[in-house]
């Protein structure tokens, strides 16, 4: 199972990228091990939109899958920047390329990140569950 070394992880499973950026906007999705466990995922929902705030560790929308529904949680705090369009209209797109063109949401981080994992920790997080 891929788990990119540039990314940074939450314990629910979304990854984060780009937390060096100097303009402070990092992009949120979920990683390969949530969409192989929801399976085909079908909808997407986003609670809050563009220009809205989100909390770290806060529900922010729903995966729903063939298989399940599932709460989505932001990674970080901050204000929404962008929505990818093409996920909410075609959720598949997540199963076929988390990492890239699946991406959700985009935040201007508003407070650093503390509790993320590195992609070693999040590999033994899925490794033991």
């Amino acid at each position: 199972m891929s788990v990119p070394e540039q990314l940074r992880y939450s314990e629910d499973h979304e990854w984060v990228a780009g937390l060096d950026n100097e303009d402070g906007i990092v992009t949120v999705g979920i990683t390969q091990h949530a969409a192989d466990a929801l399976g085909e995922i079908v909808f997407l929902e986003l609670q809050p939109g563009e220009g809205d705030t989100v909390e770290s560790g806060e529900t922010c929308g729903e995966v729903e899958s063939t298989k399940s529904v599932s709460d989505l949680y932001s990674p970080v705090s901050g204000e929404i920047t962008a929505v990818n369009a093409a996920v909410v209209d075609e959720p598949k797109v997540i199963n076929d390329d988390p990492y890239g063109e699946g991406w959700i949401f985009k935040v201007k981080i508003s407070e650093e990140p503390g509790d993320l994992l590195d992609a070693e920790a999040y590999a033994k997080l899925i490794e033991e569950s």
